[in-house]
């Protein structure tokens, strides 16, 4: 058997114990390894460092660099993220539902793991830490592959993770990490259907495309973040502002920051101009169309690719469209399915909004940067799915597992 596919067989065995294995283990694994990540700091940065100054050797650009660093902070925030996950509710025995039916057998509905799930991701270490915990609380085994340029402080990462697992007697191969580069071997994991059960791609484009074109595992998307907000004409044009400029100065190169802004013709003359100028003070290039280049000079004129585009950088795209069929339109052409945003205070166009932009979280008066599972409630998510099965949005605990049923019966024949 190649090599690969033991691996991946070790995982579907570590998924059966994993299935019934009970919460106080799971907590205490994740609690022991959020220990091990902060006893162990010096030694993540350091081997962060390295990933870094090599990936920027290699001439990898400055968004993909700010993915790739772990901060003190970071370092900090991972081991307060498994303490979260560990407070969070075990899904796994979950009922949603229970019935009786004429035969008189009782019904129940209840969550249960998926089984062993492959993610793939670019860039962010920090993704190994949160995958692994998200995975093992949800009672799921996981194989890895992180980047490439990421590859000593990943490699740490789950080694922490491994030995976290060995204390609490825990099956060790709850975490499995592939750092091969052979394009071959991820081919050949993304056929092996009778292991893996959910392939989860995090990246740029090419990334989901390669998966999308070999894989025969069923693919949760983790796509583009070309997020969109319309500023209606009935919006507070001094609190738009404000959700405008920072839905892409806190965090430019996440995928639920800001990318295009699209404004009411009937406020455009009052609000583009100063939305322009705060834009420029924070550092934003702003591309925008004619309308936009006429009212505030600043702007730079947008080219045909720069409307869906995810720039992940400190750049905005500024159209000016004539009411709100326009600016659907426009959702709808160029949209990703991501986040999509509304400020208005007028209910009808909420609700016109909400019902026929169908992206996996549409806001209304709120920024595109709480589109996130901690910040919508849910603890902590894995990804943000962009495809509607099996999950759409921000994928948590409840998202990595499925449903079945437990039925009891007295004897039943048929």
């Amino acid at each position: 058997m190649h090599s690969i596919e033991v691996l991946a067989k070790q995982a579907r065995d570590a998924a059966v114990e994993l299935a019934a294995l009970p919460r106080k283990t799971k907590d205490a694994v994740l609690l022991d390894l959020a220990k091990r990540i902060e006893t162990n700091a010096v030694a993540i940065a350091e081997a962060n460092g390295r990933d870094v100054a090599a990936a920027r050797d290699a001439g990898t650009g400055d968004a993909k660099l700010k993915r790739l660093a772990l901060s003190d902070s970071a370092i900090r925030q991972m081991a307060d993220g498994l303490r979260q996950i560990a407070e969070l509710e075990d899904p796994v025995g979950a009922v949603t539902r229970q019935y009786v039916v004429p035969s008189g057998l009782q019904v129940r509905k209840v969550r249960c793991p998926l089984g062993v799930i492959m993610m793939i991701y670019e860039a962010r270490p920090n993704v190994t830490v949160d995958a692994f915990a998200l995975c093992f609380k949800s009672g799921n085994a996981c194989i890895l592959k992180g980047g490439r340029e990421a590859t000593r402080s990943n490699t740490l990462l789950a080694e922490l993770a491994a030995e976290a697992l060995k204390s609490q007697d825990a099956p060790p191969n709850a975490i499995t990490l592939i750092c091969s580069s052979d394009r071959e071997e991820i081919k050949r994991l993304l056929t092996l259907e009778q292991y893996i059960d959910l392939v989860i791609p995090r990246g740029g484009a090419g990334l989901i495309r390669f998966v999308h074109e070999h894989a025969r595992i069923p693919t949760v998307r983790h796509f583009h973040g070309v997020c969109h907000i319309f500023v209606d004409e009935t919006a507070d044009l001094e609190r738009a502002l404000e959700i405008c400029a920072t839905a892409k100065t806190s965090a430019p190169a996440t995928c639920n920051a800001a990318e295009c802004v699209l404004v009411h013709e009937a406020i455009a003359a009052e609000f583009t101009p100063a939305l322009v100028r705060r834009l420029r003070a924070d550092g934003v290039e702003v591309r925008g169309d004619p309308e936009v280049c006429r009212m505030a000079p600043q702007a730079v004129p947008a080219g045909a690719d720069d409307w869906g585009r995810e720039f992940l950088d400190l750049v905005l795209a500024v159209r000016v469209v004539s009411d709100i069929d326009t600016a659907i339109e426009h959702i709808n052409t160029y949209g990703s399915s991501h986040t999509e945003v509304i400020l208005s205070n007028e209910a009808a166009r909420q609700r016109e909004f909400t019902e026929r932009v169908q992206s996996s979280c549409v806001l209304v008066n709120a920024s595109t940067r709480f589109n996130d599972g901690f910040q919508l409630g849910l603890g902590a998510e894995i990804g943000i799915s962009t495809s509607k099965i099996h999950a759409y949005g921000p994928m948590g605990l409840e998202e990595l597992t499925t449903q079945r049923f437990v039925v009891h019966g007295d004897w039943q024949t048929r």
